[in-house]
């Protein structure tokens, strides 16, 4: 199993726009099929720590690439997708690699 996370790095003052705009983007993929439940999280200015980041995290049995073949990603994801852009500077994704309790030994 594997943890996936997408960071977002926003321009100054965007990050809660963006995390929202995040959040309906992973919806439309969750609800067609494409993803697990996920998280959305951000941090603007009033916490300790980075700023201007939102964090989106899902897990997934395999990685798979969206460009696959056969993978058909419904245009108004795609759209969503174009809302956010604009409000970024950058953003990358990472993957981990979850423990399995049952490996621990633990039931």
């Amino acid at each position: 199993m594997y943890r996936i996370r997408r960071v977002y790095r926003t321009k100054p003052g965007e990050a809660g726009n963006v995390a929202k705009l995040v959040y309906a983007q992973a919806k439309l993929y969750r609800d067609a099929g494409h993803r697990s439940d996920f998280t959305v999280s951000y941090n603007g200015y009033t916490l300790p720590g980075e700023r201007n980041i939102v964090i989106l995290e899902w897990t997934d049995d395999k990685i798979m690439s969206p460009g696959r073949e056969g993978n058909n990603i419904p245009p108004e994801i795609m759209e969503a997708g174009m809302k956010y852009r604009p409000l970024l500077e950058e953003q990358h994704i990472e993957f981990y690699e979850m423990v399995d309790p049952a490996s621990m030994g633990d039931k």
